[in-house]
């Protein structure tokens, strides 16, 4: 499946939150499945930095070809409103690692 990592980023730490999303996201690869970590563009943003809205929609056109979003803990605007936009499409919505395993079961 195409699993759509969703969780802080700016946040607390966001070196933290970049390394948990990229760490998820091998979890995810090692299972069988083929993430998408929108965190990795903040090595994009490093280099051309561009405005919070224009990375949303990008990560929106994105989530909307996954199968489901592995939302992470914490709190997070953008993660809350990319829930809301898998829920309005239909895509599952998984917290954990083994509910990512059970879904694809």
């Amino acid at each position: 499946m195409r699993v759509y990592i969703a969780g802080p980023y700016t946040n607390g730490d966001v070196a933290v939150n970049v390394r948990g999303a990229i760490t998820a996201g091998q979890r995810a690869l090692e299972a069988g499945h083929t993430p998408f970590v929108p965190h990795l563009t903040h090595f994009w943003h490093l280099l051309f930095p561009q405005g919070w809205d224009l990375w949303m929609a990008m990560d929106k056109e994105w989530l909307a070809l996954c199968d489901v979003v592995w939302r992470l803990p914490g709190r997070s605007d953008g993660a809350d409103e990319e829930v809301k936009l898998a829920e309005s499409l239909g895509i599952p919505v998984v917290h954990t690692i083994s509910e990512l395993t059970e879904l694809h079961d």
